[in-house]
């Protein structure tokens, strides 16, 4: 027997061995409760409320590091979410509201400021921030994994999400939470589109526009990111979109353009050589000019146009449409031939697609794919205003694809709105698969204007998520609950999604938003200062609604246009304030308490002991509050010390001082088990 056939068998059994233990690998199967798809910032904050319930999940990311989507985009390397770090206050929730990049945690200094302390800040300084984000926090998060497939699996009691990457292994789930963001660029597709570069190719090298004419396809805000980097060195810069350019400051949505992106505007109207044009993208052509063939007569070849330039010219003026294959035209086929002062005429060196990004559906198959919404042109899954994935059960979208809910009036596709929808998801998780009660806090109904006036004053989530969450108080008689940041649209499911009834007493929803008339907001007269007004107010302003039962989706449906609400029973407006501060006792706070004197038909004023004492003798039901506070001893906590101060700081008479002659003790004795001082602090003696 030959001497090396041991060694041999050996190492084939070895081989076989591995092979066996490498293909287990590959097909083996992970199971967990709950699957994040993403690492981007919805991922990573879905990802802190999981492991802050100690729930079963992973977070699963196709590349090598968290927020990768940051490491190219913006191509221009500054960030518009606005990073203001000086507020001249401490309290950490109204820091929120001006604080664009930080996430929700329960650690007071995870905060973007601790990478960045520009306005508006580098964008490479984000991923530094999810980083830290996830090793402090400790999130579970599997990087390399890139999900090519998600199939569901339907059984008689279940409902199972699967996830294959790239190297067959499954993932499964019972929850799948998509948190992949838009990355796939936006195109349209018309005659010639093949010579447009796109946005996530282009140079961000402004020497290598230098003296050109470039057209760009876009005016949102990395098509003036692009348009702002080459103004310098570009001869002309144009930009064409179907829609007029939409400017944040006067539509109040931040997806608008930015004053930061918007030089190309002066340029524009100040008339430096660049310029905007309304054009419908489908029905251009973007071509070469032919060389030969036929001309107008008497027309020459004007001297300083370049070989290899591109021309734009609409496809009704194309001859044999159907054997263009858009790589060049005639002279009789561009526009200036028909139109002499058409407005695009002249050659342009480059076109620049810039488009904006579009979910990424191809990875579902048609057992998982959430439809297309509606909105946005189709390019965001549609879900319900909870956030699940409508006819998807268990699949619910987050962050920035999750947009389509409130696509061009609120934050949603934002960090710093998407934050708290990413919050309130969370809770509509611990309710349908845990139980849990969406959190809420048990207040006695005189504490309610105190209360309210604590969040108009300090709240982040309804001030960044306008008029899509909003504060349920649910009135109860002597008490109410306050329900925080539920989604306003989702307000029929309410009892469903957060395990709180509502009574015969009603409900107050309190919610932010800004007038709905169309005013110029630079101009005179554009505030109102006047609480009798209030209903005319044009900015950002607290809005409570009182509904006597929960609105049915029908009325959520049949709403006026424009409100977030149907029409309630009773509707008050608090006058929008220029520091955004609604505290004052005329203006703000006299209005709202006569308003929720209406809603609970009680008196809400609150009085001092000595006047809840006249009231206990003089009347069969005093006010609430006294009942509340007084006739239970709820004033100042009785202490020797404190009784001491007084005494020492003169604010009671000591028993010298006083004149105790013919003082009815018994009477003494009954003020003292009442809880009221044994001096009232009415003068007597005059």
């Amino acid at each position: 027997m030959d001497s090396s056939l041991p060694c041999l068998i050996l190492f084939i059994l070895i081989g076989l061995v591995k092979c066996s233990v490498d293909d287990h690998h590959h097909n083996s199967t992970h199971h967990y409760d709950y699957c994040v798809l993403g690492a981007g910032p919805a991922g990573l904050q879905m990802g802190h409320f999981l492991s802050k319930a100690k729930r079963d999940y992973i977070i699963l990311e196709r590349n090598s590091g968290p927020g990768s989507f940051f490491n190219k985009y913006p191509r221009h390397r500054k960030l518009i979410s606005i990073n203001k770090i000086h507020t001249g206050r401490l309290n950490r929730e109204f820091n929120l509201r001006h604080d664009w990049n930080s996430l929700l945690s329960d650690k007071p200094d995870l905060l973007f400021k601790r990478v960045s302390s520009e306005f508006y800040p580098p964008a490479d300084a984000f991923p530094v921030y999810l980083s830290m984000f996830v090793k402090e926090l400790g999130l579970r998060v599997r990087y390399g994994v890139d999900v090519g497939r998600i199939r569901v699996v339907q059984s008689a009691t279940s409902r199972t999400y699967i996830l294959t990457d790239q190297h067959a292994m499954d993932y499964k789930c019972s929850v799948l939470l998509v948190a992949t963001g838009l990355w796939v660029p936006q195109e349209v597709e018309f005659v010639g589109s093949d010579l447009v570069e796109g946005y996530e190719s282009i140079s961000t090298n402004p020497e290598d526009y230098k003296d050109q004419v470039v057209l760009i396809l876009g005016k949102g805000n990395s098509a003036f990111e692009t348009a702002q980097s080459i103004l310098g060195r570009a001869s002309h810069v144009h930009m064409v979109s179907r829609s007029p350019v939409r400017l944040a400051w006067q539509t109040h949505y931040v997806g608008d353009l930015r004053a930061v992106n918007n030089e190309l505007i002066d340029t524009y109207q100040l008339k430096s050589l660049d310029g905007l044009v309304e054009a419908h993208l489908e029905k251009i052509v973007i071509a070469q000019r032919k060389e030969k063939g036929s001309r107008r007569k008497g027309r020459k070849q004007h001297s300083k146009e370049k070989k290899g330039q591109l021309y734009v010219t609409l496809n009704k003026y194309i001859q044999n449409q159907k054997e263009k294959n858009g790589s060049d035209v005639t002279a009789e086929e561009l526009p200036g031939y028909h139109i002499d002062n058409f407005s695009m005429r002249k050659p342009y060196d480059r076109v620049i697609r810039c488009l904006g990004f579009r979910f990424n559906f191809s990875i579902f198959d048609s057992s998982a794919c959430p439809p297309n919404s509606a909105n946005a042109r189709g390019r965001l899954p549609a879900v319900t205003p909870w956030y699940e994935g409508q006819d998807t059960p268990g699949l619910f979208v987050l962050g920035t694809a999750a947009h389509s809910r409130d696509y061009r009036s609120s934050a949603g596709g934002f960090i710093h709105g998407f934050r708290y929808t990413v919050r309130a998801v969370h809770r509509v998780l611990e309710h349908r698969y845990h139980s849990n009660l969406w959190p809420s806090t048990k207040l006695l109904t005189t504490q309610l204007q105190s209360w309210i006036l604590k969040r108009v004053g300090e709240a982040s989530g309804p001030y960044q998520m306008f008029e899509v969450l909003g504060d349920i108080i649910l009135l109860r008689g002597s008490h109410c609950e306050y329900v925080e940041e539920f989604p306003l649209q989702a307000l029929p499911q309410f009892s469903s999604l957060s395990g709180h009834e509502v009574s015969n007493h009603g409900l107050v929803i309190l919610v932010m938003q800004y007038g709905k008339k169309k005013i110029d907001y630079l101009g005179r007269g554009r505030a109102v200062t006047d609480w009798t007004k209030a209903w005319k107010s044009h900015f950002l302003h607290p809005v409570l609604y009182y509904y006597d039962t929960l609105p049915t989706e029908e009325e959520m449906k049949h709403r006026p246009h424009g409100w977030p609400l149907p029409r309630p029973k009773a509707i008050h407006h608090m006058v929008e304030d220029f520091l955004a501060e609604w505290e004052s006792p005329i203006s703000h706070i006299q209005p709202l308490r006569r308003f929720l004197e209406h809603c609970v038909q009680t008196d809400l004023r609150a009085f001092y002991a000595e006047s809840c004492f006249r009231f206990s003798l003089t009347h069969r039901k005093p006010p609430l509050f006294c009942r509340q506070g007084y006739l239970k001893q709820q004033g100042v906590a009785h202490s020797s010390q404190l009784r001491q101060h007084f005494f020492g700081t003169g604010l009671m008479p000591t028993e010298q001082d006083a004149d105790t002659s013919g003082a009815d003790t018994a009477f003494s004795n009954y003020l003292a088990q009442a809880g009221a001082s044994m001096s009232s602090g009415l003068k007597l003696d005059f």
